[in-house]
Order: structure tokens, then C-alpha cells, then sequence
């Protein structure tokens, strides 16, 4: 793949994996049901962010959605 913006492109295949840490969610475990699932969304949108700019992640992703749904008790 070649960018037509100057700026690399990286696949994950090449992309360097980055070490956290990462977020505990646990501490919002307080919050309104409803919050919660806020927090949920912003969590993944979060990480499709950071994934987009090339980002590889060390955590699968079925086992970041795993964490953040105990660690937020949904």
C-alpha cells in the first residue's frame, strides 16, 4: 500500500507493539449503569483510535472487551 500523503503507512504486520499500561476501568465501577456503557463505547473508540493511527496491540481484542466488560461490571 502507498500513501499519497507522505505520511507512512503502517499494517500490522509491521507496526511496533506498544507496552501499556493501559486503563483500568475498575475504578468506575460506581458509576449509573448507564455511565458505564458510556465509558464502554469511549473505551473502544479509544482503541480503534489508536489502532487507526497504527498501533498494534499487545491485548487481542475479544480479550480487551472481556477485561473492560468485568472490570466495569456489565
Amino acid at each position: 500500500m502507498e500513501s499519497t500523503t507522505g505520511i507512512p503507512v503502517v499494517t500490522p504486520a509491521t507496526g511496533e507493539v506498544v507496552a501499556g499500561p493501559w486503563p483500568c476501568y475498575s475504578n468506575c465501577r460506581h458509576l449509573p449503569e448507564r455511565d458505564r456503557w458510556e465509558v464502554y463505547g469511549m473505551a473502544k473508540a479509544a482503541r480503534g483510535a489508536l489502532e487507526d493511527r497504527g498501533v498494534v496491540m499487545a491485548e487481542a481484542y475479544h480479550d480487551f472487551i472481556a477485561r473492560i466488560t468485568r472490570e466495569l461490571n456489565l
